[in-house]
């Protein structure tokens, strides 16, 4: 009998730890629940807030030149769609040559960028040379001068050239491997690639640019469009530069286009500006949708060591 008692009484212990335990648990999941809609309440606010300006942006593109900035509503009054129309024809020259620069620019500079920094950044990761790490150090501090500069040095020497209202002073650099951020981004990159791989290649017979386009490329195709999204970017976007080379108006890229709205009488056209201002967003949401896990992929691996 008292065995048996012993036994219940144990067993009723247990059923009491495990219902506490039971108890415990669903409060800590009831805690951790609430914890995760607190940070996605948290985190949605602060995307709301993050992209408002685009909203607004947006919502402008259609309102009427007087609610433009008399008004605090997203929603129009009226959807003004000839702003996207008028506003593509509204200057002396159309949109259509203003964006046909802009993709010639930036496709020349991408193009210059991936293969001029990757040819540098596989010196750097994989080739050894006399002077490397000094060479490499050289190239981190380029990163620190403000571009302003070298600026004036940099138009009295294209000034010399005969580059001036020219592409050239926009395009030519970047296939020269003037981009320190992209070289640092793909020797980070090239570096954890296993050295096993080159000497493989070496002992079949390869030549160093045999090894970086057979099998470094193929390999640093994260890393290749990280480089290419940003450099899509900061060109597409680049209003010095263009302002300060360019001087004719068939010549102008997009963002020289957009500043054309801007009359210094008082005349602006905004709602013309801002619908062509968000279709000049559209080649780089494009852009970014399509290469967005290449991207994520570049940047989270290229600090592993």
């Amino acid at each position: 009998m008292k065995t048996n008692a012993t036994e219940l009484e144990l067993a009723m212990q247990l059923d009491d730890a495990a219902r506490i335990a039971h108890a415990l648990r669903l409060k800590r999941e009831r805690r951790d629940r609430h914890g995760r809609i607190l940070k996605h309440l948290f985190l949605i606010g602060v995307s709301v807030i993050m992209l408002y300006p685009l909203f607004w942006l947006l919502a402008s593109s259609f309102k009427p030149e007087n609610e433009i900035f008399g008004s605090l509503t997203l929603w129009p009054s009226e959807f003004r769609f000839e702003n996207y129309t008028k506003g593509w024809f509204a200057l002396p020259v159309s949109f259509t040559v203003f964006y046909w620069n802009s993709t010639v620019v930036t496709l020349l500079s991408v193009i210059g960028n991936l293969v001029s920094c990757s040819f540098a950044a596989y010196a750097f990761a994989r080739l050894r040379f006399t002077g490397r790490n000094f060479f490499f150090a050289l190239m981190m501090m380029t990163l620190m001068i403000p571009y302003h500069v070298v600026l004036i040095p940099q138009y009295v020497l294209f000034l010399q050239l005969g580059w001036i209202d020219t592409y050239l002073p926009l395009v030519v650099p970047r296939f020269l491997a003037s981009e320190a951020f992209f070289i640092f981004l793909m020797v980070q990159f090239f570096r954890q690639l296993p050295k096993e791989l080159d000497e493989a290649a070496m002992i079949d017979g390869c030549s160093p640019f045999k090894i970086y386009w057979a099998i470094i490329l193929p390999l640093s195709l994260p890393a290749m469009g990280t480089a290419a999204i940003f450099s899509l970017i900061w060109t597409w976007e680049d209003f010095l530069a263009p302002l300060i080379y360019l001087n004719d108006i068939k010549s102008y890229t997009v963002p020289l286009g957009l500043r054309l709205f801007l009359d210094q009488e008082g005349q602006s056209a905004y709602g013309q500006m801002f619908a062509m201002s968000v279709l000049s967003l559209v080649p780089v949401v494009i852009f970014f949708v399509l290469f967005q896990k290449l991207i994520v992929r570049g940047i989270a691996t290229s600090g592993m060591k």
